[in-house]
């Protein structure tokens, strides 16, 4: 099924595309579940297939069925190809599983699930990527729409699919989209407004067999933007700094190191935005509530981006001085002792742990480890020798990581999340901060990041109800 390309000035609704198809999706996770139930509600027949044993999904087997969706569970079989006008693929199915390749050989479309939302939106669409900052920017955008009384709802990789906000939000109003490369290695038409890439370092090499597939990946946000969208990039990132010319959307830069032409940026101690030859002041920058330097570039984005759709000023500069961040990214937890916590589960990667460390002030007790992503580890020597005092390790990348700073700071293994944390409390001294930030994702351990920063976060508090008893 090759699809129209179709123009901005088309109405992309296309209900012809679901209604009497013959659907499976793959993958009964948030968004698999969410695009089945969509498809099913517009007159799809829907085939939904998994991995996982079906004892291990009790509570989803009991939603399926009130829905009348039939499914398999346990793997994949030829049933979820037989017959199949087109299939959809949850962001954490590989492409390359055997099943998925012989669809394609027969001839059988694989879209992601934003794709096929796409098809079903009426609302105006902003498209926010990159390796690091994706959440704090997108959900930093939603709230400024708010203050701005737009309408406007936040999804995509942030927590909340698509495909479930999709009928939410009439043509006047905004979709915020949270998007990781898994998610647009498999679009035709998707066409955000407006696309925003915060920056590109190594990440998901677990996945990607290189740096450039990774990117390639991230820079398909693009491909499909005309001369009446807007494509917003960080001027400070070396290959985001470079994608202007790739892109037929027009070139909107943010910075927190250089005065800009247009775009949002730093200058005497203000955020500004400057579009069409006129400059507006935002905010102090010592008024912005989330702290550093990433924060400060995630603010610039989020600016950039609400800047071209008209918000007010004062929307941007009510709404940051506001905001706290949020969860599981740099979030105190507790101070016990005089020993402050803190839980930075979304540090998936090196990049996040290296912004993690600089943003900390005080001596770091540093809890990382999980299952490794590819990242050179190396990159952050400096750092950790000069912040970090003590490393609490966990998870299969942890023998990596003292082998990268074991010479440095003393290193030591713990088999749990709670050892760690009651390691860290005996080894930290009044004034020390802990720090969760792994570097790592979470699948050797926990279902995913939140599990993670909720598992630390839980035993901490239970640490200080101890303490205080």
């Amino acid at each position: 099924m090759k699809l129209k390309v179709l123009h901005s000035e088309e109405v992309h609704v296309r209900i012809d595309r679901v209604r009497g198809k013959n659907v499976s999706v793959f993958g009964m996770a948030r968004s698999g579940m969410a695009i089945a139930k969509l498809l099913k509600n517009l007159g799809a027949s829907v085939f939904l297939t998994e991995k996982k044993a079906e004892t291990d999904l009790s509570s989803v087997i009991i939603e399926l069925r009130i829905e009348g969706i039939e499914y398999e569970a346990g793997g994949h079989t030829e049933k979820a190809i037989e017959h199949k006008d087109y299939l959809v693929i949850s962001p954490g199915i590989p492409t390359d599983i055997p099943l998925l390749v012989k669809a394609k050989e027969e001839g059988i479309p694989v879209f992601s699930e934003i794709e096929v939302a796409y098809w079903l939106s009426e609302a105006q669409v902003v498209g926010i990527t990159g390796s690091n900052g994706k959440t704090t920017t997108t959900t930093l955008v939603g709230e400024i729409l708010k203050e701005d009384e737009r309408e406007c709802r936040v999804a995509g990789n942030i927590g909340v699919p698509f495909s479930k906000v999709v009928q939410d939000v009439s043509s006047g109003g905004i979709i915020v989209l949270e998007l990781s490369s898994f998610q647009l290695e498999l679009i035709e038409e998707f066409k955000p407004k407006i696309s925003a890439i915060l920056n590109i370092t190594p990440d998901h090499l677990d996945r990607y067999p290189d740096l450039r597939s990774y990117t390639d990946a991230k820079l398909r946000l693009l491909e499909n933007q005309t001369e009446e969208d807007f494509a917003v990039l960080n001027w400070d990132d070396p290959v985001t700094s470079k994608l202007a010319p790739l892109s037929r959307a027009k070139s909107v830069f943010f910075s927190t190191k250089n005065e800009l032409k247009a775009g949002s940026y730093v200058k005497n101690g203000n955020l500004v935005f400057q579009q069409n030859g006129k400059s507006e002041e935002i905010i102090a920058i010592e008024d912005i509530r989330i702290k550093g330097p990433h924060n400060l570039s995630n603010s610039a984005a989020a600016c950039a981006i609400c800047g071209i759709l008209g918000v007010k000023t004062e929307s941007m500069e009510k709404a940051l001085g506001r905001f706290k961040g949020v969860e599981h990214r740099l979030e105190e937890v507790a101070i016990i002792d005089q020993k402050r916590f803190v839980n930075d589960s979304k540090a998936t990667n090196v990049d996040s742990l290296y912004y993690a460390l600089l943003s900390i002030k005080e001596p770091i007790l540093l809890i990382a480890g999980g299952r490794d992503k590819g990242g050179d580890f190396n990159r952050l020597k400096e750092l950790i020798q000069r912040k970090v005092k003590g490393l609490i390790l966990l998870g299969e990348s942890k023998e990596k990581i003292k082998n990268t700073f074991g010479d440095l700071v003393p290193s030591y293994f713990v088999d749990s999340l709670e050892e760690g944390i009651k390691l860290a409390f005996q080894k930290a001294e009044k004034g020390d901060c802990v720090l969760l930030s792994p570097a790592c994702a979470s699948f050797d351990m926990f279902k995913n990041y939140e599990e993670r920063g909720r598992v630390f976060k839980d035993a901490v508090l239970s640490l200080k109800k101890e303490r205080d008893d």
